[in-house]
């Protein structure tokens, strides 16, 4: 190469910057926010990380609009179906593994290795609740005996739209771990994500935009909970509500918004994100519908009660 060109090349000095522009995923597309406000995300330091849209109330609406008009479509999907397409979720996020891995050790305050660590074990999680997509029914579910001809089944059915709070401070396992068990059981969730650590929330919206997720089953809001939690814990095409992210006072408010229209409540708690889950998050937005169904000459019309 001639000594022109070398002179001609841009040095590593003289490049600009590029830096990433987080956005909204809302409907299984990245909207800035409605209101066009911003708010500076910094690291454990102090050290300016990036702009975060602030989310509006118009924002949280079309959250659950989006929500809404997916949840016919994911509950009816086959549940092998929804732990297939979970699956090649966490296949994704390993894929981008390094990439969180920055996020979380910016985020929490973590060396790069305690930040792998969290961030391999929210891939595990994703894929542990991906496996209990079609055995969920068998553990909460099943044929009731009655005295009479009858067939009597319980079945679980998803509740719908469920606002999610997610974790302030475990800002992408604890956030794996409130937003799979509410998807594999086949709702929709509307997430506001951690205010001070929104980044790896956001992040996580670009790859479920590239997986087979349809649009929709899940949407990630940032912004102050304080704001958006009020208008999506009195929406009536809401019906439950996750405040493991909410502080007392602001819990307090959301369940009392929430029983206007007597939406399913799940309370904070303190929890330990690292050990291993139980069934209680699947489970606390279950509805149960139970079947009759008579037997014999009758059963063999195949009607139903």
């Amino acid at each position: 190469m001639s000594d022109k060109s070398e002179q001609n090349r841009p040095s590593e000095q003289n490049r600009l910057s590029v830096f990433k522009t987080y956005k909204l995923y809302v409907g299984g597309k990245f909207p800035r926010s409605e209101s066009g406000r911003v708010y500076e995300v910094t690291d454990s330091k102090g050290n300016w990380l990036a702009n975060a849209p602030l989310s509006s109330r118009k924002d949280a609406r079309d959250a659950v609009v989006a929500a809404r008009k997916a949840q016919a479509g994911w509950a009816g999907a086959t549940a092998y179906l929804r732990g297939q397409i979970l699956y090649r979720v966490a296949e994704m996020l390993e894929g981008r593994r390094d990439q969180f891995v920055r996020e979380v050790a910016d985020a929490e305050g973590l060396s790069k290795s305690k930040a792998a660590a969290q961030v391999d074990a929210a891939v595990d999680r994703w894929v542990w609740y991906a496996g209990w997509t079609d055995k969920i029914a068998q553990v909460v579910g099943g044929a009731n005996p009655v005295a009479g001809p009858f067939f009597n089944l319980s079945t679980p059915e998803p509740t719908g739209v469920v606002t999610v709070i997610a974790p302030q401070e475990s800002s992408f396992l604890g956030l794996i771990s409130v937003i799979a068990p509410v998807i594999a059981t086949g709702n929709t969730a509307v997430v506001v994500a951690s205010e001070k650590a929104p980044l790896p929330a956001l992040s996580l919206g670009e790859v479920l935009a590239t997986s087979d997720l349809p649009g929709g089953v899940v949407n990630i809001l940032s912004g102050k909970a304080s704001e958006m939690g009020p208008h999506l814990a009195a929406h009536l095409d809401v019906n439950a509500i996750d405040l493991t992210g909410a502080d007392a006072d602001l819990a307090r408010d959301l369940e009392i918004a929430a029983a206007e229209n007597l939406k399913r409540v799940l309370r904070p708690r303190a929890e330990d994100f690292a050990e291993s889950p139980g069934t209680d998050r699947m489970t606390a937005f279950l509805e149960t519908k139970t079947v009759w169904h008579p037997t014999g000459s009758l059963g063999a019309s195949g009607s139903s009660y």
